[in-house]
């Protein structure tokens, strides 16, 4: 296969040789880095350049005439790329050296696979290793307890566990997904990987492939929570949609969640790509919500009542 990589710059010049090296290291070369940058005013564009002396056949270099920024930067970045497998890229984490051969190796095993995201580590500003539980940590959670863990559900209503720093993608799949919406505080990675799981091509592979960044900077975070085991008892009880032994307070929580989910989800398919998938996602979250409200009322049914009430007053834990 052909390694493709999509790196989407702007203002990096602190880490990108960081970033560009340890891709560069990979035990399965890449075939090509596809970088495109969002109109940089630091000293990125000079590093760059460099490498691109360095490596003429490998690093192609675009600079934006408009910052378009995040996602649809990526979007111009990966339809630049010519390779079977896409991988996406930021500019300031740091790849492990068998993060390209083994995630290509799953491609190669898993025909059916389109979009693969991995579990990593964080990182801070100085390269120190922040030791967290981490969103990517929840589907071994799941698997350590034995409960099925439903990413379609878990990404669309919860939180997107798919980060594009971990994700690649074949590239006859590129198709299905673009052009990207733009949405409010909606990302490229989160549209790629509902999708993707939506027509039962996702994986992810609960190995740590990369170093993820975190510095006051970046674009996206909110990643690291308790490392506890009440924590990630909370975390269960939130996301296992078949437990029903819950608390009051969990059932407001998973239904809140819901709730939220079946709001953006109706956005979404507005889109013509996949809005038949987002158009039935609705009608199950709707049967999903009805389904834990029956409980909850049969559970808490004075708690319930005076919720429902509340809520319809403040609009809260509605589908609108």
């Amino acid at each position: 296969m052909k390694v493709s990589v999509a790196l989407c710059t702007y203002n990096g010049e602190k880490y990108i040789v960081e970033q560009l090296d340890s891709i560069l290291n990979q035990t399965k070369p890449v075939d090509e880095i596809v970088i495109c940058d969002d109109i940089s005013t630091d000293g990125t564009h000079d590093i760059i350049y460099q490498y691109c002396s360095k490596f003429p056949n490998i690093i192609k270099f675009h600079i934006n005439d408009v910052n378009l920024k995040s996602v649809k930067n990526f979007e111009k970045a990966i339809s630049l790329c010519t390779g079977d497998v896409i991988f996406l890229s930021d500019q300031d984490d740091i790849w492990l050296p068998e993060k390209v051969a083994d995630i290509v190796h799953h491609f190669e095993l898993n025909p059916q696979t389109s979009v693969v995201a991995t579990n990593g580590n964080c990182i801070d500003e100085n390269s120190e290793l922040i030791e967290d539980f981490l969103v990517w940590d929840v589907p071994q959670l799941f698997i350590d307890k034995k409960i099925h863990l439903d990413y379609y559900y878990l990404i669309s209503c919860f939180f997107n566990i798919a980060t594009g720093a971990t994700m690649a993608i074949r590239s006859k799949f590129i198709n299905e997904c673009v052009p990207f919406p733009l949405i409010p505080n909606f990302h490229h990675d989160e549209w790629i990987a509902r999708v993707a799981c939506s027509k039962g091509q996702f994986s992810f592979l609960p190995k740590k492939y990369i170093y993820y960044r975190l510095h006051d900077a970046q674009q996206v975070g909110g990643i690291i929570y308790e490392s506890d085991e009440e924590s990630k008892i909370e975390l269960l009880n939130l996301l296992d949609l078949t437990n029903y032994e819950i608390t009051f307070f969990e059932f407001k929580r998973r239904i809140k969640r819901l709730c939220t989910g079946y709001n953006n989800n109706k956005k979404l398919a507005q889109f013509d790509v996949s809005s038949d998938v987002f158009n039935n996602t609705l009608s199950k979250i709707c049967n999903l919500v009805e389904n834990y409200k029956l409980n909850m009322k049969k559970k808490y049914p004075i708690s319930a009542f005076f919720l429902n009430y509340t809520d319809k007053i403040l609009n809260k834990r509605q589908l609108n």
